[in-house]
This record gives C-alpha cells, structure tokens and sequence, in this order.
C-alpha cells in the first residue's frame, strides 16, 4: 500500500522539488489540494489528518501558525522552514551529523529540516569540535556563495526580472537566519562570523570554513572528516584537487550529495575546509525526501 504525503506549500520552490521526486514514484500518493483550498485551514487540517507524513514548504510565520495543532493531532511532520531547527522538541534532519540522529529521524513525530549553508557548516565544523581541533569558545570564520534559488520566491523573481545583476554579499550584520542552528547543531558556545553571497546563477553551493592549523592538523581535519562521515551513502569526504584548484558550486547540482575536502598549506598551516552541495538538493528537497524515507522505514536513497 502506498504511503500518504501531503506537502504544504507544494508550489513553492522547495516543494516544487519534492513533488517532482515523490511523482515518480509508485510508494507514494500524494495528497493535493485544489488552488482554492491551499489556504483553506479545513482542508489543509484533513489533509494532514489523511497523510502518513506531511511536508511543510511554507514560510517561518505560516508554520507556527499551523504547528500546534498539528501537535495535538499527533501528525507526523517535517518542516523545511527554519520555524524549528533549535526547538528541543523536533529532531534536526541531518541524519549524517550524529550516531543516533538517523534513529531519532525514524521514529519522531516531528522533524526539522536542516537548511542549505548549515548542513555544509555543520558538516564541516562539528566533527572537528568534537575532535578538538576546534575550539567551540572561537569558531572559525564561514564564507560561500550559493545559486540565487537559495534565496527564495522573492530573490528568484528579482534575478528573473532582471532587477538584480550581478553577485553580491549579504548577512555581513551577522542576522543571518542560519546562525542559530549553525552554533547549536555545531557544537559551538557562539555563533561564528558567516558573510553568504549570491552568485549569477540559479543553482548550487560551496561553503568555505577559514582555520589555522600546523601541517599535522591539517591531515587530522581530513581524518576526522572521513571518520565522521564512513559508509554514509550522501555525504563523501573527497581529496583537495591540486591541479583543478578551483571549487565549482554547481558540481553536484541534481544530486543528494554533500562532498567535503580540506585544502591547505602545510607551509603555514592555513587551511581551507569545503563544502559543497545542491542547495536545492541535499540543501533542501533532497533531505526532505531522504528524511520522509527514514520516517517511512524506506530505503533511504529511494527517489535520489
């Protein structure tokens, strides 16, 4: 029998990619609205009531405003807003970042989807913590650039139009949205210095993680990294490429993966961690549909 989704938003750029990677498959029916009942709180309420698992794509405001009833009727939720990603009560859905976090996914009830720049943050920085090559009192300074998609509706439609051109910084105020799930699921005591910036180009990421290591730290970094991630299926720890020395942020675009290299200097000891993924993949639809798997008891690479 298949199972029941319902994706809450399904016209949004998140949940335009769900729907699209759940539509071919033959284990899922999906439950849909018609356009003049999205908005309609009784039929959205039964449609969660109807589905095994439903899906929010909607904005921070709109989820809080829907969560605590879909609390009492005891829903199986995830939510890929930023509403819940440092609430205690749901689970973080980065099933790689932890032993027993792929196990906290499968059997909870509510799950946060993790965002696009944290999983790479965190997938950077928090094995090195816990191998002690970061101190969590001084985090290191983050840098990326992601595909303007990462910005949403409103940022998509402003390079559609032609309004923005061009790349740009922003968050240099240090307000980023991402900040508070980076310092807690990083194992941090305070947030680092993150400056984001957005590239001419639709789709994709890489994330950069500044430290100052000797030549020995930046062989354990490498280490830690491959010890942290072993046989995960998504994300890979891959070797820093000496003649191709140029990060591509859309390498990975249309894939779940998340892929890891350390670069450095064993002159100076400077050292530069990398991540990259599809923001619109593993940074979004992509871990949504490999945590509703989990949740499921499904493979978890099923539809990737």
């Amino acid at each position: 029998m298949a199972n029941k989704v319902f994706i809450d938003g399904e016209v949004g750029t998140t949940g335009l990619q769900i729907r699209e990677r759940l539509l071919r498959r033959d284990d899922i029916r999906l439950i849909s609205l018609p356009e003049a009942q999205r908005k309609d709180r009784a039929a959205r309420l039964e449609a969660f009531a109807q589905a095994d698992v439903s899906i929010l794509c909607l904005p921070d405001a709109a989820v809080h405003e829907v969560a605590p009833d879909l609390k009492a009727m005891g829903a199986r939720v995830i939510d890929a807003s930023t509403a819940h990603r440092v609430d205690p009560d749901w689970v973080f859905g980065f099933p790689e970042m932890a032993a027993g976090q792929r196990d906290a996914i499968r059997t909870a009830k509510r799950v946060s989807n993790p965002g696009c720049w944290s999983t790479c943050a965190i997938a950077l920085i928090r094995p090195l913590v816990a191998a002690g090559l970061i101190d969590p009192a001084h985090p290191p300074a983050i840098s990326g650039v992601s595909g303007y998609t990462g910005g949403g509706k409103s940022m998509i439609e402003e390079f559609d139009s032609g309004k923005v051109e061009g790349s740009f910084l922003y968050g240099a105020a240090q307000s980023h949205k991402h900040l508070p799930e980076i310092r807690l699921h990083g194992l941090l005591k305070r947030a680092p210095v993150f400056v984001p910036s957005v590239g001419q180009y639709a789709q994709g990421m890489a994330v950069a993680v500044a430290m100052d290591l000797n030549r020995d730290g930046i062989a354990a970094a490498e280490d830690a990294l491959r010890s942290a991630y072993a046989g995960e299926a998504f994300v890979a720890v891959v070797p820093a490429s000496v003649d191709q020395p140029r990060v591509m942020p859309q390498r990975l675009n249309g894939t779940n993966r998340l892929e890891l290299s350390v670069h450095g200097n064993p002159e100076t000891g400077a050292a530069t961690l990398v991540a990259v993924l599809d923001n619109l993949g593993k940074g979004a639809s992509g871990a949504a549909v490999q945590n509703l798997n989990i949740m499921l008891g499904i493979e978890e690479g099923r539809g990737l």
